[in-house]
């Protein structure tokens, strides 16, 4: 598929088939996840992933309790057979910009503008999204509303925050956003050239 092709049909599925998606496409997916950038190659994240119904069903009855399940608009994002949870390391970006290359001697969060462990993961994200479509196959990103509760129930250490989950599988006929109506902002209200 052309890379425009993957941009242009990357959107959220939230229905799903139960049909496994198969150990190579899953493992390109992950392979691609690496090729994103990170500062200083700090490499600051890790994929934790959920296949077949066995598994998937753990992971949603930590994330999505069943008594929140039931009136969900969009009961076919359960059946997806694959989910991958992205994590970011904030220790791994201190750790390796303490390193004599990069001149600071000590691990101070504080000298970071923004949190690039959380962009860096963001970006392996994105490049998870875009092999799901290249792949034939749909994808919703979501978020983990419970992270702590998330992290002791599939012994996740403390140093590493899940960013979201990705819900992975063959789409099937799906209901849009609503969301979707408030349409893409135009190029000219969001690019600000040379000055605000």
């Amino acid at each position: 598929m052309e890379f425009q092709d993957v941009v242009r049909k990357r959107r959220m599925i939230r229905n799903f088939s139960s049909d496994p998606v198969e150990d190579d496409v899953r493992d390109r997916i992950l392979h691609n996840a690496l090729r994103g950038p990170s500062a200083g190659y700090s490499q600051g994240w890790a994929f934790m992933t959920f296949e077949g119904t066995e598994e998937t069903e753990s992971f949603w009855n930590v994330s999505f309790r069943g008594r929140d399940r039931s009136p969900f608009r969009w009961q076919g994002l359960f059946n997806a057979p694959l989910i991958i949870v992205p994590f970011a390391s904030m220790d791994d970006y201190l750790d390796r910009y303490a390193e004599l290359d990069k001149g600071w001697s000590d691990r101070d969060p504080n000298r970071w503008p923004v949190p690039f462990w959380h962009i860096d993961t963001g970006m392996a994200t994105l490049l998870m999204l875009q092999t799901v479509v290249d792949a034939g196959l749909g994808a919703l990103f979501l978020g983990i509303f419970r992270p702590d509760e998330f992290k002791e129930a599939f012994g996740v250490p403390e140093t590493h925050m899940p960013i979201g989950a990705i819900v992975i599988g063959r789409p099937l006929p799906d209901e849009p956003s609503p969301s979707l109506k408030r349409g893409r902002r135009p190029l000219e209200e969001v690019v600000h050239r040379a000055r605000w």
